[in-house]
């Protein structure tokens, strides 16, 4: 669904993406990790076209990115943001059903409405919470929301974008979960960007591994723990002491 081939990007004099090559498999969940500023969000950028790469080709299901007619292109795509990044001045129900209300996808209010009240359903919130605002709620249910908004329009391909950042063990957990069963029952294509090694146990079918600009190692997650990659083997299990440097 997703192939980049030598995918370079620099900013000035700093090169993040140095040769890039990746494919994700349809209906796979890909989970991407890597220290932080090794590019992970980049490449989640040149794939949706919100920055173009300085060299390489990347294609999603055949199609040159570079070249796709942007609305069609993105619509094929949910994210779930860092953080959430949920619109305060809109209510939740407007915030899943965004898309729904605005642009290619536009449905008329009351269709987006209950479309929104049934993702929350799917997310474990009740109709109740459609009219409170994000203030009202708790990180976890904001990060539901999220969810929720992500998978409103049922794309085929869904980014999540460290998706458990500032939740609490238990709360990540229910939202790792979420994050399997739906990408299972839709049948979507995933790519991940995270941190969270239990996030990538939890929802990974494929795992790379993001160092230096290039990806160092990829895999099945069954073979995560016995790579023989030192990179790998240091980042998965948090040593101070090996091959990448800790920034003291």
């Amino acid at each position: 669904m997703i192939r980049l081939n030598d995918v370079y990007k620099s900013f000035g004099n700093n090169a993040v993406l140095k040769g890039i090559d990746l494919k994700v498999e349809k209906g796979k969940s890909m989970v991407i990790i890597g220290g932080s500023g090794t590019g992970k969000s980049v490449t989640l950028k040149c794939v949706l076209g919100l920055i173009s790469p300085d060299k390489g080709t990347i294609l999603v299901d055949g199609q040159d990115a570079a070249r796709a007619e942007r609305d069609a292109f993105l619509a094929r795509f949910g994210m779930l943001f860092q953080g959430g990044a949920l619109f305060d001045s809109l209510s939740v129900w407007q915030n899943v059903a965004f898309r729904l209300l605005n642009g290619a996808l536009k449905r008329p209010p009351e269709e987006a409405r209950q479309i929104a009240i049934d993702k929350l359903g799917r997310v474990g919130l009740g109709a109740d919470v459609a009219d409170k605002f994000p203030a009202e709620l708790s990180g976890g249910m904001q990060k539901r929301v999220g969810l929720a908004r992500a998978i409103a329009a049922e794309p085929e391909i869904i980014f999540f974008d460290e998706p458990t950042t500032g939740l609490d063990p238990i709360m990540a957990g229910v939202i790792n979960d979420l994050i399997r069963e739906i990408v299972v029952e839709m049948g979507a294509t995933a790519m991940t960007i995270t941190h969270d090694m239990s996030s990538v146990r939890a929802i990974a079918d494929e795992v790379a591994m993001l160092h230096e600009g290039v990806i160092q190692w990829s895999g099945p997650i069954a073979n995560i723990d016995h790579s023989g990659d030192p990179y790998l083997d240091q980042f998965i299990h948090g040593r101070a002491e090996g091959p990448i440097e800790a920034i003291r």
